[in-house]
């Protein structure tokens, strides 16, 4: 496994594969004979500017956010609208370079029909000397979950949204593999109600003996694990599910934190403030902080969730309002200990009218570079 981004795409170049043969699960470069189809234009995209193979035409901007600017364009060569994701300043730091390699490396390994599909990546520079941009090709979906929170979903959309994430998630699981930023954003959807996940630049495999950074999934979704900085283990991706079926359910935000310690607050007025014996997990800063709040009794997920919120019951798949409060009530546990697994998420009456074992036990991802989140290298050498 190349150990940088540059020899990555390089070696993406020099392995070719057949876009028909190999689209979603390859690693696929354009592989063109002829020199022209290698050949760059440039546009502008909103504030950014675009340099891209000819093949992708009309680029129209389709969203943005902290790890970079998404278009949608016509590929000419698998003839099917795509997305083309430009990451923003890539080698501007360690940490951008370090999660630009993290996202491509991921991107490559897992296969799965609710993972975002990798058709290319590229870059315009030609030498290392002048290496500055990298381009990601993705398949192209209808909308993020942005999007579907706004509408009236009955139980078997809702359902089968929140089945297709957690197989998703499972797949990553699988590998070691948590997802850390998992926010209606980060999710897409086409109209057939067909979900995928993506953008993986957080995401890291998991490590034993590391205290994982706190700094990571937006702040409305983040785990009490993670707001509290303590060790945190795959289910801390389940916190950030649960946090997003309510809000499709709600409409609204459930913990809408203007900082860390107000998402805390915002999490135990509404949950109640959590027993000694999980304050005694905390280390003793964060404990004597805690200790000193005011406490909550909090809210029964009958009175968060009333019956009144959801869509009638569902008569052909007996999908009903109080199994999806059960289901939140076991992803929103403040003890992530005492939280659901994604294996019990999955079996839960819930979600599991829609349990297919091809999608549910799917091989999982093969991570080729083991020291893929312990690697530290300067951001030359990342470039390199």
């Amino acid at each position: 496994m190349c150990v940088c981004v540059h020899a990555f795409v390089h070696f993406c170049v020099e392995h070719s594969l057949d876009a028909q043969k190999a689209a979603p699960q390859g690693f696929i470069m354009n592989n063109n004979k002829r020199g022209e189809e290698r050949e760059f234009y440039s546009l502008d995209v909103g504030d950014s500017t675009f340099t891209v193979l000819k093949c992708y035409q009309n680029l129209r901007p389709i969203g943005s956010g902290a790890q970079g600017i998404v278009c949608s364009a016509y590929d000419h060569n698998l003839e099917r609208n795509v997305a083309i994701k430009k990451l923003s300043r890539p080698f501007q730091n360690q940490t951008h370079a370090k999660r630009a390699y993290r996202e491509l490396v991921l991107m490559k390994c897992v296969n799965h029909k609710n993972i975002i599909g990798l058709l290319n990546v590229f870059s315009p520079q030609k030498s290392l000397e002048e290496f500055a941009d990298v381009y990601i090709v993705m398949e192209l979906m209808d909308a993020n979950l942005c999007q579907v929170i706004q509408m009236e979903l009955d139980h078997e959309r809702l359902s089968y949204l929140l089945y297709q994430m957690l197989c998703g998630i499972k797949h990553l699981h699988a590998a070691g593999i948590i997802h850390r930023d998992l926010k209606p954003s980060n999710i897409v959807v086409k109209s057939d109600c067909t979900l995928k996940i993506l953008d993986f630049g957080l995401a890291r495999t998991a490590a034993t003996g590391l205290l994982m950074t706190p700094y990571v999934v937006t702040r409305y979704y983040r785990a009490p694990e993670v707001i509290l900085g303590m060790g945190y283990q795959a289910n801390v991706d389940i916190w950030s599910v649960g946090c997003i079926l309510a809000e499709m359910i709600r409409h609204k935000i459930l913990f809408a934190g203007r900082d860390y310690i107000d998402q805390w607050n915002k999490v135990i007025e509404q949950l109640g403030t959590p027993p000694q014996e999980f304050l005694m997990k905390l280390n003793q800063s964060v404990r004597t902080y805690v200790e000193n709040r005011p406490r909550y009794a909090g809210y029964s997920f009958d009175k968060l969730f009333p019956d009144v919120l959801f869509p009638a019951d569902s008569e052909h798949n007996k999908l009903k309002a109080s199994q999806a409060r059960d289901l939140l009530s076991r992803m929103l546990v403040i003890d992530s200990s005492k939280r659901i697994s994604v294996d019990e998420a999955l079996k839960h009456p819930y979600i599991n009218v829609w349990y297919d074992p091809a999608e549910v036990e799917a091989p999982p991802p093969k991570i080729t570079d083991k020291q893929l989140d312990e690697r530290e290298h300067t951001v030359e050498e990342w470039k390199g």
